[in-house]
């Protein structure tokens, strides 16, 4: 006997219990009885067996019946019924309902052995499947986290040199102003124009700081203790005006159209962000004599916004990039000298977070057009929603 276990026998005759026995404990085997369908119950309910033994024909019921529960408790117990009215039809009945093998009484020493012994084979092959099946399992999960560890580190470190790149470049051009101002080589009537640009590229290198950082806070996972109800319309208010100034200024004309007050759950200064990047996009790469039209919509159990303009457009093949960290096209560089390359990640990031999506329709020359969605919040949470702002 190559390994022992603990085996279940269920049988209304003493004869069979006391002659399994006698076979199954020299061999190493720990056995516990059961002479009825309700003892057996108990039996399995208490623990679990590698195997078990069990007669068809019992006084109060099935032995087929204890199938099931002992299952439930290992789902590798190996079944053998034993039973003096064999027929085709119950032993077919017995392997539907997960019986691995059927003898008839009575049955031969060597033959019990034989069968438990092929049984208890075929439990502990199962038992190294599944477990060489779990390793498996585990295996790949830790090489795909380890590959998604190796990319986030790549990423990382990409994403430092390029924010290194991007501190430098006005860190740099500030530098060069101040020294020229310190060495006295700028012309008297110069050096209002010099010291202006060192201000513009301060202002630059404080919008690129500002950016990283609501950035890196739009990537952290959004604790539902920080959202709250909220009306869309509110921040988007908020902003407005002083976008209308800006549009004004440069010669654009500047529609709002509010058609619905959606509430949805979120961080306000976080929306507040989002239609702030989208629209200050509008204004900028807006030639003077265009237009910049802003609407919030509510369907289909979402928010819409949308935020369109006649500016000088994105070709097909930067759209897809357009989200990317510090991207700006050739035609935003050659509109804007100045820009992060932040915003529309940033409007990304947050729409990721808050479960929403944009899309955008554009050409060259043609203008943009950027449509978000945010889903609505729950039907149960509208009691609190703030009846108006």
């Amino acid at each position: 006997m190559e390994q022992a276990a603990r085996i279940l026998v269920v049988d209304d005759e003493d004869g069979i219990r006391a002659g399994c026995r006698r076979v199954l404990e020299p061999a190493g085997h720990s056995i516990e009885e059961a002479s009825t369908l309700a003892e057996g119950l108990e039996k399995a309910a208490a623990g679990s067996f590698d195997l078990a033994l069990l007669d068809v024909m019992m006084p109060d019921g099935s032995g087929l019946d204890l199938i099931e529960p002992l299952r439930q408790k290992d789902p590798e117990t190996v079944i053998i019924v034993i039973t003096g009215y064999a027929t085709v039809e119950l032993a077919v009945q017995a392997l539907k309902r997960g019986a691995y093998d059927f003898i008839s009484k009575p049955f031969e020493a060597d033959l019990l052995l034989h069968a438990i012994d092929q049984g208890l084979e075929r439990r502990r092959l199962s038992l190294e499947a599944r477990r060489s099946k779990a390793l498996e399992e585990k295996a790949t999960r830790l090489q795909l986290e380890k590959e998604e560890m190796e990319r986030l580190e790549r990423f990382k470190s990409a994403f430092t040199m390029q924010v290194a790149h991007e501190l430098r470049a006005p860190i740099t051009a500030m530098q060069s102003f101040l020294l020229a101002l310190r060495k006295q080589i700028v012309k008297p009537e110069q050096q209002g124009e010099i010291l202006q640009r060192a201000i513009d590229r301060s202002q630059e290198l404080l919008e690129l700081v500002d950016d990283l950082l609501r950035l890196a806070e739009a990537r952290e996972a959004l604790e539902p203790e920080r959202l709250q109800l909220m009306n869309l319309a509110s921040p988007l208010e908020e902003v407005a005006d002083l976008y209308q100034m800006q549009a004004e200024e440069r010669g654009l004309r500047f529609e709002v159209e509010i058609s619905a007050r959606p509430i949805i759950l979120a961080r306000p200064e976080q929306m507040q962000q989002l239609w702030s990047n989208l629209i200050s996009n509008a204004v900028k790469y807006t030639p003077q004599g265009g237009s910049v039209r802003v609407s919030l919509e509510e369907r289909d159990g979402a928010a819409i916004g949308t935020v369109q303009d006649t500016g000088i457009g994105i070709s097909a093949e930067h759209r897809d990039r357009i989200f990317e960290e510090f991207y700006r096209t050739p035609e935003a560089k050659a509109f804007a000298r100045l820009g992060t390359g932040l915003g529309l990640t940033l409007v990304k990031r947050i729409l990721d977070a808050h479960q929403g999506t944009i899309e955008l329709d554009s050409a060259p020359g043609q203008g943009s057009r950027f449509t978000f969605r945010i889903p609505l919040a729950p039907r149960s949470n509208m009691t609190d929603a703030p009846a108006s702002g």
